[in-house]
């Protein structure tokens, strides 16, 4: 059977279901392609929406043992991890009935199963052809994989089976210091797990500041997290309950550590084969596939969006590709997206959140620049938390002001990031930010205080 629509959508995560309610909004006919039961993808179901409320958890325990230094005694305290993972499970199936209303309210066809393109506008699913004027890719990505390391056995995980564990390992080592790397650390650390970092880089997060990816390894290390960077992983053998990792520093010096389990975290590959893009004109680079600022292939009736493109791996990346490629094929205007102001988060603890240009890359592209800083030691509201660790850093143009980047991590940083990072897209410069009164005692007047240091007109400082 063939039904005929504006629009396919392959794919319904933060992507691809966002896209088709929008698209939807627009007055197109839209079906969604789904090959999992429920709606919202990777980022709802193995990634974003569980990891963070697992991290919440953590949150919330942490808070609890340190209670009696601020005069709460609190007895009793246990992790019931069962528990945990049934929360987490009701936080999934609560946002995924979410979706499924959303799809349903915006009158979404919503088609369960694995969508093949046939041709530049036809997509089979099963026995059922569905032809689209415009067709869109937003397949996803999946876990990389180390040749040595194989997922079929249990003690080795990856970002989505290490969120279905049945208990709290005594001892992790994970593979990776990047953002999910960390996250996973930060969770596991805080329930008592022994946890140790290995980074082929110089050092963990490379896409944030390196005073931010120094700040947090002091923290973590603080709190008993080890790490080992610029080091190569030469082997993972699983035996029992116990794996062997090893691994050579960059002197080529020889280590191993044992652990319960090892959790790989060394990025993601996007989900383009075997989904008919030979059968089409598009082009892939390196596995990902070719857009242009409209999310546009090269095959005109196709667009792709998300972790199949080679842009931030994020969801609301992915949410903001679809809202611009659905607009540009309903041919209203819209301006391409500046990848440059994407707002970068790790909902750690300490949490870390950027945006712009780090100082690194802010001079390696010819900008004279100045940088501002404030510390959250000088931050009222950060000591009534008990969080006084972490700092505010601007990286501006030093002649006009321009906010070239803003790096934060410390308490709240996550939502920190909202004021600085819309101040940039708006054009607003360093010194709006210095003469806009913030409240006190907040942890946000820490913006005001680092704007006001970076134009010379520091208080606390």
């Amino acid at each position: 059977m063939t039904t005929t629509h504006d629009l396919v959508v392959l794919g319904a995560g933060p992507g691809g279901y966002v896209a088709a309610a929008r698209a939807s909004a627009l007055g197109m006919k839209v079906a969604l392609v789904e090959k999992d039961p429920q709606l919202g993808g990777t980022c709802l179901h193995r990634g974003c929406i569980p990891t963070k409320a697992l991290l919440h958890a953590a949150d919330v325990y942490s808070e609890l043992k340190e209670a009696p230094q601020i005069g709460i005694s609190v007895e009793g305290v246990r992790v019931e991890w069962d528990k945990i993972q049934k929360y987490k499970s009701r936080v999934i199936s609560t946002n995924a009935g979410g979706v499924a209303h959303l799809m349903k309210s915006r009158k979404v066809e919503v088609i369960t199963g694995f969508g093949k393109l046939k041709n530049s506008h036809e997509v089979q699913v099963g026995q059922n052809i569905l032809s689209g004027k415009h067709i869109l890719l937003a397949v996803g990505s999946t876990p990389r994989a180390l040749s040595f390391a194989p997922y079929t056995n249990p003690r080795i995980l990856n970002s989505d089976t290490a969120l279905e564990l049945t208990e709290i390992p005594g001892s992790l080592v994970i593979i990776g210091g990047g953002v999910i790397g960390i996250e996973f650390a930060s969770i596991f650390s805080r329930f008592g797990t022994q946890v140790t970092v290995l980074e082929a880089l110089p050092r963990i997060l490379a896409p944030a500041d390196a005073d931010c990816s120094k700040e947090l390894v002091t923290q973590f290390e603080s709190k008993g997290v080890k790490f080992h960077t610029s080091v190569s992983v030469t082997g993972v053998t699983a035996k029992g309950k116990t794996v062997k990792t090893t691994y050579a520093s960059s002197t080529g010096e020889q280590a191993e550590i044992s652990s319960d389990y090892v959790l790989v975290s060394i990025g993601r590959a996007p989900l383009t084969a075997d989904i008919g893009l030979e059968n089409t004109k598009v082009q892939l680079e390196k596995g990902f596939i070719k857009v242009n600022g409209f999310m546009q292939t090269s095959d005109p009736s196709i667009y792709a969006i998300g972790d199949c493109v080679n842009t931030p791996w994020l969801a609301h990346i992915a949410s903001a590709e679809g809202v611009l490629a659905v607009t540009h094929m309903a041919g209203q205007p819209v301006a391409a997206i500046n990848y440059d102001h994407t707002p970068s988060c790790v909902y750690s603890e300490p949490p870390v959140a950027w945006s712009g240009l780090t100082e690194e890359e802010a001079k390696k592209r010819g900008h004279d620049i100045k940088i501002g800083r404030f510390d959250m030691a000088r931050s009222g509201k950060a000591g009534i938390l008990g969080k006084k660790r972490g700092f505010i850093k601007f990286v501006t143009d030093a002649k006009y002001g321009e906010i070239l980047g803003v790096h934060i991590i410390g308490p709240d940083a996550t939502e920190l990031l909202a004021e600085p990072s819309f101040a940039m897209q708006m054009e607003a410069t360093i010194d709006d930010i210095a003469s806009t009164i913030h409240a006190h005692p907040t942890l946000y007047e820490s913006i005001y205080e680092a704007a006001a240091a970076t134009v010379g007109r520091a208080i606390h400082g």
